[in-house]
């Protein structure tokens, strides 16, 4: 399947073909906000006979830059990545998620220094090892000015996780403040609780994309995600082509958004 994803990117008729999805977007209403769901990484090195799953997550992250790249051409202003999850630092075996951690922060210190993109770390430091959050801090201080396409990396995240960390921080904030339960309860709104999230300050997502034919959101945005269009497509993550991501736009601009509806 890979090798059939690869070959098909470079016969011309599928290039026209590529060209002309792109045509189609022109005029039409592009997502300002792109969360991305990685997947399939590791079926990807495994359908390959490759010896760890390491080499598909080295090639996942040839794809995030690549992605990152069609997102900036097109004018998209955000983009989330989920990269590595609270309950992947506990389920993953020590050897992968070792690899895992050193790709992460190679990634995060390579985006830092392309184009004039800003990237911020979203997520808990809690459990990530030294390295990743120093890695991580340093991509974030490094273009704290940019202007550019502005990259969440999703690192320690977990959804739950983060709308409970919010809630910490604002009962916290209220208690130094000196009010009472009653007075938290007059205030406590979802902007509030926005205001509060790893992401606060920037728009939700319109449009949550995963690969690898997985149709949930395992934890991801879970806040941010309630009014976002879904995507879900059948590609491994390292096989993701442009076309792929073309086609998510082309739906995404077809729909309807419905509100609570």
């Amino acid at each position: 399947m890979s090798t059939d994803r690869r070959s098909s990117s470079r016969n011309p008729l599928y290039s026209l073909y590529q060209r002309e999805v792109r045509r189609s977007l022109r005029g039409q209403s592009l997502p300002k906000h792109v969360a991305m769901i990685l997947d399939g990484n590791r079926r990807w090195a495994r359908q390959l006979g490759l010896e760890s799953a390491a080499h598909g997550h080295r090639a996942g992250a040839d794809k995030i830059r690549e992605f990152l790249v069609w997102c900036d051409d097109l004018g998209i202003e955000v983009v989330t990545l989920y990269l590595l999850s609270t309950d992947n630092l506990s389920a993953r075996h020590a050897e992968e998620l070792s690899a895992l951690i050193e790709i992460i922060a190679e990634l995060a210190d390579d985006l830092s220094r392309y184009r004039d993109w800003r990237v911020k770390h979203v997520g808990s430091d809690e459990g990530l090892p030294e390295q990743l959050v120093e890695a991580l801090s340093a991509a974030e201080a490094r273009t704290a000015g940019k202007k550019g396409l502005h990259i969440n990396l999703a690192v320690g995240y977990g959804g739950r996780h983060e709308i409970a960390n919010a809630m910490r921080r604002i009962v916290e904030a209220h208690h130094l403040q000196g009010g009472t339960i009653e007075d938290l309860a007059a205030v406590l709104t979802p902007e509030l609780i926005s205001e509060h999230l790893y992401t606060g300050g920037q728009p939700d997502p319109d449009l949550v994309i995963r690969t690898s034919g997985e149709q949930r959101m395992s934890d991801f945005m879970l806040w941010q995600s309630a009014h976002s269009e879904l995507y879900f497509v059948e590609a491994l993550g390292p096989d993701l082509r442009e076309v792929d991501f073309l086609r998510a736009l082309r739906d995404y601009a077809k729909r309807h958004r419905r509100y609570g509806g």
